[in-house]
């Protein structure tokens, strides 16, 4: 199984009671993958998983797999421990669960070779490894990257060490062979394609998602000009879209469009301010106005 292209982390809109709004989740996912996406995550941190309860997770799931089973995409599911991969099983549309070094626990290099290969040997689906050292507080070197990635059952690495450093140069410059790298920091993720990554997990492509997707296409068809320009416009919109805790701002900007009925996130998180939205909004009119594609998608600025 290859995972390549864009991978959009979906949101949960909630609605004006505060309640999980799925048919707007529903309409959120067709529209992605109409626009490019190669596949859909669920239950990733994009989604606000703690704040939701068992029955609501399950239900998010079961949309978006089934917008993955009317499109013929690939869905990814956040699954952290063995009791959240065992749910995972006899779901078809699931090609791998996004994993997570275990937050706060700090287990070392080995702990965390031991807890993937434990996690491996019991899920019944293969794992995309999510190395975001901001969120867990563990580092993994380029060395640990390349044992995780010789373990049966790993098929993949969400990369977002948060920018680029000797061990991104390292890894893309000898990479584990049969290892899709995807691109988890969205303001770095130009800069991890050109260097090879396979794609991308980008919560910024809720917006302007057909552009997202032909930048990975731009750089996989070694068009260097055209995605470096780009690239370099994407990443200021991304940079605006996390100019506050994710998904505020993209939920902002969502619900502006009219595409969500409500831009409300769930505690601890608190709502983005309005000055975050126009600077966003301001990106996206720049992106319109040189023709990049992004008029195209579903929405528009009010």
């Amino acid at each position: 199984m290859t995972l390549t292209g864009l991978y959009v982390p979906l949101i949960t809109p909630f609605d004006d009671s505060g309640a999980v709004a799925l048919d707007v989740l529903e309409g959120l996912a067709h529209q992605v993958l109409e626009s490019g996406a190669s596949g859909l995550v669920a239950l990733g941190t994009t989604a606000e998983p703690g704040s939701l309860s068992t029955a609501e997770q399950d239900a998010v799931v079961e949309v978006a797999a089934r917008a993955c089973r009317e499109r013929g995409a690939q869905l990814l599911v956040g699954a952290h421990d063995p009791q959240a991969l065992r749910g995972l099983a006899g779901r078809p549309e699931v090609v791998a669960a996004l994993t997570s070094v275990p937050p706060f626990v700090r287990p070392g290099a080995a702990g965390v070779l031991a807890h993937f290969t434990h996690l491996a040997a019991t899920s019944p689906v293969p794992l995309v490894v999510y190395d975001v050292p901001r969120r867990t507080g563990q580092y993994l070197p380029v060395e640990t990257l390349r044992q995780l990635a010789g373990l049966p059952g790993v098929l993949g690495l969400k990369y977002a060490p948060d920018g680029i450093n000797a061990d991104t140069v390292a890894l893309f410059a000898d990479p584990p062979a049969g290892l899709a790298i995807l691109g988890g920091d969205d303001a770095f993720v130009s800069a991890v394609l050109a260097l090879g990554a396979h794609g991308a997990i980008m919560a910024s492509a809720h917006l302007a998602t057909a552009d997202y997707a032909r930048l990975i296409t731009l750089w996989q068809a070694g068009d260097v000009a055209a995605a470096r320009t780009l690239g370099g416009r994407l990443s200021l919109l991304s940079t605006a879209l996390f100019a506050e805790p994710n998904p505020t701002v993209v939920k902002a900007v969502l619900h502006a469009q009219g595409r969500i009925p409500s831009a409300a996130v769930r505690l601890p998180l608190l709502p983005a301010r309005p000055e975050s939205t126009a600077t966003a909004y301001g990106h996206l009119d720049a992106l319109a106005s040189v023709g990049s594609g992004v008029a195209a998608d579903p929405g528009s600025r009010p």
